[in-house]
C-alpha cells in the first residue's frame, strides 16, 4: 500500500536531505546482488534516522537486523566520537558486503557486526543502549523488545520499523497471517505499555518511537 503519492513521496524527498553518494552506491549494489531489495531502508527513512540520531547523540547502538547495512551507517551519523554500533543479523552471506561499506563509510571502526540470533546475542551484550532499531523477522519482534528494553535506561530510545505493514494492519486479518497478528497486537501493547512513551510515525511502512520511562 502507498500511503503517498508518487508525486509527494518525490516532493518529500526532493526536500529533505540529500541521500550520501555511498549510500546511493550501497543501494544500486543491493539491487543488484540481494533478494528482497525492498528491504532497503532507503533515501528518506535513512535521512530520517539520522536526524534522529544526532538528536540523540547516542553512546551505544543497537540494530536488530542489519541487512546490507544501510540503517547501520545512517544511524552511525549520530554516534559520539566514543560511540560504538553493534548490529545483528541471522544471515552471514551478507556480512562483507556490510563491512566493505561500513569501513568505506569512515565508522567501520565503531560498527560491530553480530551473526545469529538476536535472542542468543542480546542477553550477551553487556552494554546500555541509549537508542535501538528494530527491523528483523516479524514475528519476533515483541521477544526482540523485551530483550532489547532490558538493555536501555530511562530516556533510551526504542525504534521499530514496518509497524504498519503495507496497511494490513488496518486490514481484515486473514488468520493464517501471522506477521500481520504479531504486528497488531505489538501496536497495542507499545500504546498501553506504562515502561514507555510511544507514538507511531506513518514515515514509510511505519515506524514506533519509544522513549523509555
Amino acid at each position: 500500500m502507498h500511503f503517498l503519492s508518487d508525486a509527494l513521496e518525490r516532493y518529500i524527498q526532493d526536500h529533505s536531505e540529500d541521500e550520501p553518494e555511498l549510500l546511493q552506491k550501497l543501494t544500486r549494489e543491493t539491487h543488484l546482488k540481494v533478494i528482497q531489495p525492498r528491504m532497503i531502508t532507503g533515501h528518506f527513512q535513512g535521512r530520517v534516522l539520522s536526524m534522529l540520531s544526532k538528536v540523540i547523540n547516542p553512546k551505544y547502538i543497537l540494530e536488530i537486523g542489519t541487512y546490507t547495512g544501510y540503517s547501520a551507517i545512517c544511524l552511525a551519523e549520530g554516534l559520539q566520537k566514543v560511540g560504538q554500533l553493534h548490529t545483528i543479523d541471522i544471515n552471514p552471506e551478507l556480512t562483507t558486503m556490510q563491512r566493505s561499506y561500513f569501513d568505506k563509510s569512515g565508522f567501520g571502526p565503531q560498527i560491530i557486526q553480530h551473526t545469529g540470533d538476536a535472542l542468543d546475542i542480546i542477553p550477551e551484550l553487556d552494554i546500555c543502549f541509549d537508542l535501538v532499531f528494530i527491523d528483523a523477522e516479524k514475528v519476533s519482534y515483541d521477544a526482540y523488545f523485551e530483550a532489547a528494553l532490558k538493555k536501555t535506561r530511562p530516556g533510551s530510545i526504542i525504534l521499530s520499523d514496518n509497524v504498519l505493514w503495507s496497511g494490513k494492519v488496518v486490514e481484515p486479518l486473514n488468520p493464517k497471517d501471522k506477521a500481520t497478528k504479531v504486528l497488531q497486537d505489538f501496536n497495542k501493547k507499545l500504546k498501553e505499555d506504562p515502561r514507555v512513551e510511544t507514538v507511531l510515525l506513518p514515515i514509510r511502512d511505519g515506524l514506533t518511537f519509544c522513549r523509555v520511562r
